[in-house]
């Protein structure tokens, strides 16, 4: 006769290591408290088992601090500026590190725009071009020896400086500061020029403002740098200044090209009948070349420093010039600044991380579309930057990571001697460490054991519960 199991002797030994044995069913009991009991159960497991699932399947984004294993020698540092109150021809870049490298006036990888009253584009200043040195002329003559049977140039002052111009319908004015090396190179040039132009009985009045002793009239004038060659025509000053060779030639070239534009104006208005006055002045400005200049330049483009602290500063500066340091205002706008490749947001792998990313993760640029405002001259903010190399991995793939640059900048104002020209600086320093932000979920068999858990967790719990309760509220047998 077979046994329960099914079988005969040859399996009476692997029935008894039966973990699962079972009670036949006529020794059961089925009680209303046990179906509470059981209901209740399936409730507490679905419940944790959604709850475990919705877990699983959600993942958390974890960050740590390791060591920066980066071994390139550089770093690409990106940058577009905008000088509210500088002249492109006196914008200079340049960089300095711990290591020693100095550089002035790096144009590779660098453009300039002037730009309008209204802050857009308006003429393209170059870009990987230096600015080129203008030619003076020498002369065996000194000044003092031209001036001796009497000066041409006109010496200017606040008080005669209206009426000059007033007496004058067109004039050429250079403004000077003693101490400029280039300003007195230009001195016998200049005094030459007036007895040129006198010997040829030219309409034009030739003067000279000393900006050291008149001050307030240089001011008055807006010269930002020494000497400033500026042409006047019925007391209005011409833009742009002139910024051509320094020699008698060029000179005479340029005042004689002024002349003619004058008369063919005069001939063309002669001529012209019911036009209104607005397109009168734009024919006057046209023949007169006139352009009118907002003294606003942004500047833009990436540079490859070494991965030292250091710094790279906007300066004004001019290979031609001596800057007037009471009138530089370095007052400026940061529309982007970035360290390492440029993120480009479009791209779909990079969309894809970033979408993952938190938001205080993603620190890649946080002085852009700031106004560092100076409202005070001998005065320029200078900015100190902390960068740090952030690892975003948000997958098992390198499809899904990416390395990115976030650092933190703190900013203040610095005063400068009035003989010093301001600058406008960006020190930087690499951090030797890397955060590392990565998404995390669980492991699969992480989950199943949870289930599992969860599963023979409750059904163990509310059994003792059932059969604690069971005991307790059972009849008592007479």
């Amino acid at each position: 006769m077979n046994n329960i199991n099914g079988g005969g002797g040859r399996r009476g030994g692997l029935s008894s290591v039966d973990f699962y044995r079972r009670v036949p069913r006529d020794l059961t009991e089925a009680t209303t408290l046990g179906a509470i009991m059981s209901l209740c159960a399936m409730g507490v497991m679905a419940v944790l088992f959604l709850s475990e699932t919705a877990a699983f399947a959600r993942t958390n984004m974890s960050t740590s601090i390791t060591l920066d294993e980066n071994t390139q020698p550089q770093i690409r540092l990106n940058f577009n500026i905008t000088m509210k109150d500088l002249h492109c021809d006196y914008v200079s870049v340049d960089v300095w590190d711990a290591l020693g490298t100095n550089r002035q006036n790096v144009t590779k990888n660098v453009e300039k725009w002037q730009l309008d009253e209204d802050g857009k584009r308006r003429i393209f200043s170059g870009r990987n071009r230096e600015i080129r040195q203008v030619r003076h002329e020498e002369h065996e003559e000194s000044l003092e020896e031209l001036h001796k049977d009497g000066a041409y140039v006109e010496t200017l002052t606040k008080e005669n400086f209206d009426d000059f111009l007033a007496n004058n319908e067109m004039a050429f004015v250079d403004m000077f500061a003693p101490w400029c090396v280039w300003c007195q190179r230009l001195a016998p040039t200049w005094e030459k020029f007036a007895q040129e132009v006198d010997a040829n009985k030219m309409p034009i009045g030739v003067g000279s403002v000393d900006c050291v002793d008149q001050a307030d009239l240089c001011r008055q004038q807006k010269v930002m740098a020494f000497p400033t060659l500026r042409w006047y025509h019925n007391k209005q000053a011409i833009s742009p200044d002139y910024k051509m060779d320094r020699t008698v030639q060029a000179l005479m070239g340029f005042a004689k090209r002024k002349l003619e534009m004058d008369e063919k104006f005069k001939e063309w208005e002669s001529k012209a009948q019911n036009v209104d006055e607005e397109t009168r002045e734009n024919k006057r400005q046209l023949y007169q070349q006139h352009r009118a200049e907002h003294p606003s330049c942004q500047v833009s483009g990436f540079l490859m420093v070494n991965r030292v602290p250091g710094n790279f500063h906007i300066e004004a500066k001019s290979v031609n010039h001596n800057l007037n340091s009471a009138m530089t205002n370095l007052t400026h706008v940061v529309n982007h600044l970035s360290f390492g490749e440029p993120v480009n947001e479009l791209d779909r792998k990079t969309k894809r991380i970033l979408k993952q990313v938190p938001q205080e993760h993603q620190q890649f640029a946080p002085m852009d579309g700031t106004e560092y405002l100076t409202t005070e001259y001998h005065q320029a903010y200078h900015h100190y930057i902390k960068v740090v190399s952030t690892h975003l991995s948000m997958g098992s793939s390198d499809t899904n990571a990416m390395v990115a640059y976030q650092f933190l900048e703190q900013s203040q104002i610095v005063y400068y001697d009035p003989e010093n020209v301001p600058e406008a600086r960006f020190s930087y320093d690499l951090s030797p460490m890397a955060v590392v932000v990565q998404k995390e979920g669980r492991k699969w068999y992480d989950y199943l054991t949870s289930l599992c858990a969860i599963i023979g967790g409750t059904f163990t719990t509310l059994g003792l519960i059932d059969a604690t309760l069971y005991k307790v509220f059972k009849p008592k047998k007479l």
